[in-house]
């Protein structure tokens, strides 16, 4: 008999819905083709008065808090406790999964009603410049908690695996046919077309993961060649980023706008820092610029490492010299017979059927807590919980 899908998704999340579109993006779209999905982010300290603001997108109820700026401490938590309240209230939802991207959405989600509770932990966020203090106390309880843990990659896994029961890694999937429209001719994107030849491309936030040494010495060894880096710039001051005629910051760009500047590289590539911000990374860019016909060029991020350096799909080097040799050798390449390997790696690694694995194993989850609560009941002579009502209020 084939299971119900989810009912309400309530997904907590360190990373703004209109940020890049990544990980998070990629499953709850997907995951609001069958159920409710509620993204709800990390306040905004903007407001007089603390108030919620919901809009929908794609499918997805996207709620952002609003608080006044100097709400602070457990003042905060307190206040996006009432926000959070207000819109369970406000939508009718009861027992959701809660899915959580960060821990730190503990401090006012604890203890509240729920079918399952999800941990995506799609990076080790302690590792990152400026993590929260407390953040591995907080994931100490939420992994305590959690009905599922999944983890954005193998490395990540490898870490994680002795700390639940339920521990199961799912790497950074992509959308091929997407990506794909890069292989066709097409014209450049204005701020992309003045610039010459060759280029070596790069796209997603710029922050403490990026070479920016390794970045300023291959500007520096081939004068000619014209780097390309779309994105916005986090965490780090524009005055670090290297400055010469043939680096270019053309910034933030939409999802859908990705393919046109991937069609007029010649190389794509991923110069990270090898540091603890990058050491459990998957970047989702890897099958990303594989999809779209690029080779692609990266330090050695374990992940990328194992499987795409290992199966060809990527050429590995660390320093300047090596990198610009491994760029050398994909600019000298003059055919594409390493596309028909590329497909055929890409045709299990999409994000539809990483979300459908997803979404079984959450259904079992839910399955699974249903079962223990009935038991649980039965024991103590309690009826099961009312069903909820489904309707969807307006916006």
């Amino acid at each position: 008999m084939k299971r119900p899908p989810l009912q309400d998704v309530v997904c907590f999340s360190h990373l703004r819905w209109n940020f890049v579109f990544q990980r998070p993006q990629h499953l709850m779209t997907r995951c609001a083709a069958d159920c409710r999905v509620f993204f709800f982010e990390e306040p905004i300290l903007d407001a007089d008065t603390p108030h919620l603001e919901v809009h929908a997108d794609r499918g997805v109820f996207v709620a952002v808090p609003h608080l006044p700026p100097a709400t602070g401490g457990g003042r905060r938590a307190a206040a996006i406790r009432t926000l959070l309240e207000e819109l369970l209230a406000r939508y009718a939802i009861a027992r959701p999964v809660l899915w959580y991207y960060t821990p730190m959405a503990l401090e006012f989600s604890r203890g509240l009603l729920h079918s399952a509770i999800v941990y995506d932990c799609m990076d080790e966020l302690s590792g990152f410049a400026g993590a929260p203090p407390g953040l591995l106390r907080l994931e100490a309880e939420l992994l305590a908690s959690a009905s599922l843990v999944f983890t954005g990659g193998h490395t990540l896994f490898e870490a994680k695996r002795q700390r639940h029961a339920h521990v199961f890694p799912f790497p950074s999937s992509v959308d091929v046919s997407h990506f794909a429209r890069a292989r066709r001719a097409q014209a450049d994107p204005p701020d992309q077309a003045p610039i010459g030849r060759p280029r070596l491309g790069c796209y997603g936030v710029i922050d403490e993961r990026m070479d920016l040494g390794l970045v300023a010495e291959v500007a520096r060894l081939r004068d000619d060649w014209q780097q390309i880096f779309i994105g916005p710039v986090v965490k780090i001051g524009e005055s670090m980023l290297p400055r010469r005629h043939n680096i270019h910051y053309l910034g933030m760009k939409k999802y859908e706008e990705l393919p046109a500047y991937l069609a007029g590289w010649d190389v794509a590539m991923m110069p990270f820092a090898r540091n603890e911000a990058t050491r459990f990374i998957s970047p989702t860019k890897t099958p990303e610029y594989l999809a779209a016909g690029r080779p692609v060029v990266s330090t050695s991020i374990a992940d990328v490492v194992k499987p795409y350096g290992h199966l060809a799909l990527a050429n590995i080097a660390d320093d300047g010299p090596a990198f610009v040799a491994a760029i050398e050798s994909c600019l000298g390449a003059a055919d594409h017979a390493w596309l028909p390997r590329v497909d055929a790696f890409l045709a299990d690694l999409s994000w539809d059927r990483t979300w459908a694995a997803m979404q079984a194993l959450v259904v079992e989850a839910v399955e699974r807590g249903a079962r223990r609560d009935r038991r649980t009941n039965l024991r103590a002579g309690l009826p099961g919980p009312p069903p909820a009502d489904r309707s969807i209020p307006s916006v």
